[in-house]
């Protein structure tokens, strides 16, 4: 039986044209079905090779690695050596395909019926099956029962073949296929292609495989079939051209005189015309058996593949033979099939289609076709598939320009708006399409062509709906209409011109030259479009060059349009956006450029003051920001600009103000705080204006409002901006990366890790210190806010980056090191973990290592409570949930769960009180509010699943009764079922199935370290060995401590215990053998576990205690 795998329908669509008469067309059905039996003369007469008898084996699916064998009967099958060299000469692709050839039509002559099985095994193996096609075989079996033997004998579990193969070695499998039929009918086309035993026989047969069951029978055979049809049709088409030649010869040597005219030689040239003509015959025999035969029923089969095949080849025969095939009658089908459901057999249409509209002598074919499918394929610029959008753009751009009607307005104007679509392909290929469509209606017309391009597309971003997105109008037409949109010189000259343009055409114009000015300077599209990571070496100079010639054009020109437009918002705006995009150094080179500096801090000085719209206010403050920024020489001179209008503001402010207080501003004081407020609440945003106090006079002027309920929206919200600003600024300077808040943690962790219940019973106030909740609290919010946050990514430079990141990490590492020691020695309770491990998954790669070493060493202290810890975990991170809780977040919470674990031992005995306890503790969680009817806690089951994987058969059965007992009122509930389907799956039948597991030796990481330096504690701190403290049968640490001698004086007990500020390894364990769950991937086995220390050095602590 065949499979599913290796089987499928051969033709699952149904059309209305099914039954496809070609009655009248060019290819009449003529060819005539040769005998496969040959009588004794034509065998006798015929040479013949000497070959063993061959019975073919059992077929199979092939595999990359070609095998021989012995048939069934036990004859070895050498009858496919020279199939094989044919078959390994194109797998390999490293022999001369043509060598190869000529060997094969030498022995083809010496014994045809040797021949052709060497061509029909060839086709046999490139399916992928190693069955034999023998003589006896080929003698005796039509071509309908040798096709049933192979099909009943191919492996039903393959589902590759070589066509479809994967890897560099079948990567120009298919490409030396096709040029091993081409080359093979290249060499026969004078003499074997018009035979009636070789083509027609081998056509036959692979006719009969192309309508096989077995999908790599039909794949192969239909590639192999349509590239031979391409062939021929190319032969055809050269003995159309030499009988044209051959009867325009004759006819003018029967135009000759008489004494002229050579007898002989019209003889000879009518023979050679006849026998042209019966070639041309012999060929259209055979196209039209393959097209009737292949064709018509593989066009439409059910693998995509072999119908995008079906169409590339289509395409070969319309451009080849023109005359035979570039008609109605055959353009259907390609048109037809711009319809199919895969994207890959509509973008091979594409590619045909315009292929065929390239060539002006093919459009007046075309004619019908385009008028036809002309709709089909303006719907197909909106294709799912982003490829097939792009090519058909390509295609309506070729038929615009190639046909006389070409596209109507409105057709275009379907295609216009993709230019704002995010997919850059796409978006480029309609910017092409727009750029051609507007220079055909200059069409010479304008000696200026670069202004009448500039004026059409200011026009065109007018007319279109998106106004906001000039910057995709110009990354779209970049490539196309490059030279227009990087001629400032151009562009400037426009706008400040006295006569002028319309003022909504010098908007678009505007906003299109500030757009291409940041496209010339950061080479890169827009934020949404996908773009490349890096830059090549050229593209960065070219993008330095064009920066440059950006600065220098714009420093003298910038303030001219400045002055022109600064009293329009959109427009002023829009213009000071160029500053961000200069060489801003370029200004301290020259005296010149210094005073077009001044003239700049002027201009926009100026504008600050007459507008109080926040855009323009905003566009100002990061020009004047930028250039007051310490890596120019020319700072100072801009800090005092800057300096000038904050102490302008600020005085005419506080006189404003006065009179508004006193309750005798008027309209103008009104409007002049106003004003001034919102240039301060727009400098506050980006500039530390705390040293001017803003904050006493905003509030008084919000607490005034308030009081008196008479709030001037205007004035009040400006107030308020500057007030939370400054604010802002003060806890920035507070909270900001400070050495001393640092250094304060860390020497927090020292100390109570050195104090907090050590030595309980001495009597030693000091020692009696206990950490408050709090200090618990702070000591939390602290970690959350300052260890597990994302790094500050504004950093300048990027070696500087780098390396500031690396230190940043390094504290933060640090920190989270003590807080996790004061955890492990009983400082902190174990539920202070959850705070750390609720950060497992999303910083594994910075504190993993930190975070397992802590998991580890707290199941040392109490394996239960430290299950419950995870468990607790968990809660309160589903707690935190909102009630509309969405798949991803509690998806991450899973994620969340199974690292944890697997951080449990793979010892399965071990783990059985902890693992029972977790799950217990998650069933209580789970059905919190159950009888109450709130069903909101039941989905954590979900979560809770993730833990069932290690548990033994007993606990399974325990926690089944359980379940089924509190959850007996929902216990059809999704989530119940899900948790019930864990307990049941892949469980263990005893506890010594665990012990039967296989044991090998386990991956150590004792020799591994992070990826970060792990600093010491200290230095000169003496180390303790931990080993005893933290073997495998462990209890709490305290009942450790309180083994050890009480009568030892102060100083020695403090001297004893800052040597385990350091956590030990565990090098007494390392060599033992613990059975392993097979398949178990322990994922953190390459990071190191040794917790850093939250000191750099003794220095501190041995001074404190000397």
């Amino acid at each position: 039986m065949i499979s599913a795998s290796s089987m499928d329908e051969s033709e699952p669509y149904s059309s209305e044209d099914e039954d496809v008469s070609l009655t009248g067309s060019d290819f009449e059905f003529q060819l005539t079905t040769s005998k496969r039996k040959l009588n004794s003369t034509q065998g006798a007469a015929s040479p013949k090779r000497v070959r063993h008898p061959s019975v073919s084996g059992s077929s199979q699916s092939q595999t990359p690695e070609e095998s021989r064998g012995l048939g069934p009967h036990g004859a070895q099958t050498e009858g496919r050596a020279t199939a094989c060299h044919l078959y390994e000469a194109v797998r390999s692709g490293r022999s001369a395909l043509l060598t190869v050839i000529d060997d094969w039509l030498e022995e083809y002559r010496r014994d045809r019926e040797a021949g052709i099985l060497e061509l029909i095994n060839f086709v046999v193996q490139c399916s992928g099956c190693k069955g034999v096609v023998t003589r006896e075989m080929f003698s005796r079996l039509q071509n309908a029962d040798i096709i049933s033997h192979l099909t009943t004998e191919f492996n039903e579990d393959s589902v590759s073949y070589p066509l479809v193969s994967g890897g560099s070695q079948w990567r120009h499998f298919r490409e030396g296929v096709c040029e091993f039929v081409s080359l093979l009918v290249r060499g026969c086309r004078n003499s074997l292609l018009y035979d009636d035993f070789l083509f027609s026989s081998f056509i036959a047969l692979l006719t009969g495989l192309a309508d096989s069951q077995v999908r790599a029978f039909r794949h192969t055979s239909t590639l192999i079939t349509m590239r031979l049809m391409s062939s021929i049709v190319s032969v055809a088409a050269e003995v159309t051209a030499q009988a044209l030649m051959t009867r325009r010869r004759c006819e003018l040597e029967k135009n000759k005189p008489a004494e002229h005219r050579a007898i002989d030689r019209i003889e000879e040239l009518e023979g050679s015309y006849r026998e042209l003509l019966e070639h041309q015959e012999d060929l259209r025999s055979l196209m039209n058996g393959i097209f009737k035969g292949v064709f018509i029923h593989r066009y439409r089969d059910r693998v995509p593949e072999i119908r995008a095949v079906c169409m590339e080849e289509m395409g070969v025969w319309l451009r080849e033979n023109p005359a035979s095939f570039l008609n109605d009658e055959h353009l259907k089908y390609v048109g037809w099939m711009l319809h199919d459901k895969q994207a890959a057999v509509r973008l091979q249409c594409v590619l045909t289609l315009q292929k065929l509209y390239v060539e002006k002598d093919f459009i007046s074919r075309l004619e019908l076709f385009t008028s036809r499918f002309k709709e089909r394929i303006l719907c197909m610029i909106l294709d799912k598939d982003s490829d097939v959008a792009v090519e058909t753009v390509k295609l309506l751009l070729l038929i615009k320009q190639q046909t006389d009607e070409g596209l109507s307005e409105e057709e275009c104007a379907a295609v216009y708006p993709l230019v704002f679509a995010t997919h850059r392909g796409l978006a480029c290929a309609a910017g092409r399409f727009l750029y051609h469509t507007l220079c055909s209606v200059l069409d010479g017309r304008s000696d200026k062509r670069s202004v009448s391009v500039l004026r059409l597309l200011a026009h065109f971003f007018i007319e279109s709906e998106y106004h906001e997105h000039a910057a995709y109008l110009v990354d779209s037409l970049w490539d196309v209409a490059g030279v227009e949109l990087k001629d400032w010189e151009l562009m400037t000259s426009l706008l400040l011109q006295e006569s002028g343009v319309e003022d909504e055409l010098e908007s678009a114009l505007i906003d299109i030259m500030m757009c291409a000015v940041r496209q010339a300077s950061e080479a890169t599209p827009p934020s949404s479009r996908v773009q490349r990571k890096n830059l090549t070496a050229r593209e960065k100079r070219l993008q330095a060059q064009e920066r440059r010639r950006i600065t220098n054009h714009f420093i003298p020109q910038l303030p001219q349009l400045l002055a022109k437009f600064s009293a329009d918002v959109g427009k002023v705006s829009c213009l000071l956006r160029a500053p961000l995009y200069f060489q801003l150094e370029v200004y301290g080179t020259s005296g010149r450029l210094e005073k077009c500096l001044d003239l700049l801090l002027s201009q926009v000085c100026d504008i600050m003051l007459k507008h109080r719209e926040e855009s323009v206010l905003e566009a100002c403050v990061r020009v004047l920001c930028a250039l007051c920024s310490d890596c120019y020489s020319f700072c100072g001179r801009a800090e005092r600009a800057v300096s000038q209008l904050l102490d302008s503001t600020v005085e005419k402010f506080s006189s404003n103000l006065a009179e508004i207080l006193q309750g005798s501003a008027d309209e103008d004081d009104l409007y002049g705080a106003a004003s001034s407020l919102n240039i301060l609440a727009v400098f506050s945003s980006a500039r530390d204006l705390t040293g001017r106090n803003l904050f006493e006079f905003c509030f008084q002027l919000l607490k005034m409002g308030i009081e008196t309920r008479e709030i001037h929206e205007k004035l009040m919200v400006p107030a308020l901006k500057c007030s939370v600003f400054h604010l802002f600024w003060k806890g920035t300077k507070i909270t900001q990366h400070s050495p001393a808040r640092d250094k304060a943690f860390v020497c927090l962790c020292d100390v109570l890790l050195v104090f907090g219940k050590l030595c309980e019973g001495d009597g030693s106030p000091l020692q009696r210190f206990s950490p408050d909740d709090s200090l618990k609290a702070e000591m939390a919010s602290f970690i959350i806010d300052y260890v597990f946050s994302e790094p500050d990514e504004d950093l300048p430079g990027e070696e500087e980056c780098e390396e500031m990141k690396m230190a940043a990490l390094l504290q933060r590492r640090n920190q989270l090191a003590g807080y996790c020691k004061l955890i492990i020695h009983g400082v902190l309770e174990l539920r202070a973990a959850t705070d750390v491990l609720r950060y497992y998954n999303k910083f594994y790669r910075d504190f993993g290592d930190i975070i397992k070493e802590t998991l580890s060493k707290s199941k040392m202290i109490s394996s239960v409570e430290s299950a419950r810890t995870v468990c607790l975990c968990l809660q309160q991170l589903f707690s935190g949930l909102e009630q509309d809780r969405c798949d991803e977040e509690l998806t991450e919470i899973r994620l969340l769960a199974k690292k944890l674990a697997m951080n449990f031992s793979i010892n399965l005995r071990l783990i059985r009180k902890p693992l029972l306890a977790l799950h217990q503790d998650g069933i209580c969680f789970a059905s919190q509010g159950l009888d109450e009817g709130d069903l909101m806690n039941l989905s954590f089951l979900e979560i809770l699943s993730e833990f069932s994987f290690k548990l033994l058969q007993p606990e399974r059965k325990q926690l089944s009764l359980s379940l089924r007992r509190v959850f007996a009122s929902v216990i059809n509930s999704e989530f119940v079922r899900i948790y019930e389907r864990s307990l049941t799956s892949g469980s263990k039948e005893t506890p010594a199935a665990a012990a039967e597991t296989p044991s090998r030796k386990r991956r150590r990481t004792h020799s591994l370290t992070s990826s970060l330096e792990t600093p010491a504690v200290t230095s000169h701190t003496r180390r303790v060995d931990m080993d005893d403290d933290f073997t495998d049968g462990s209890v709490l640490r305290k009942s450790v401590i309180h083994s050890r001698p009480q009568s030892s004086p102060f100083s020695q007990s403090i001297q004893s215990h800052l040597s385990t500020l350091s956590l030990g390894h565990e090098d007494a364990s390392e060599d033992e053998e613990e059975p392993e769950i097979e398949d178990y991937d322990d994922e953190d086995s390459e990071l190191g576990i040794t917790l850093p220390s939250t000191h750099g050095s003794a220095s501190f602590l041995e001074d404190l205690f000397e």
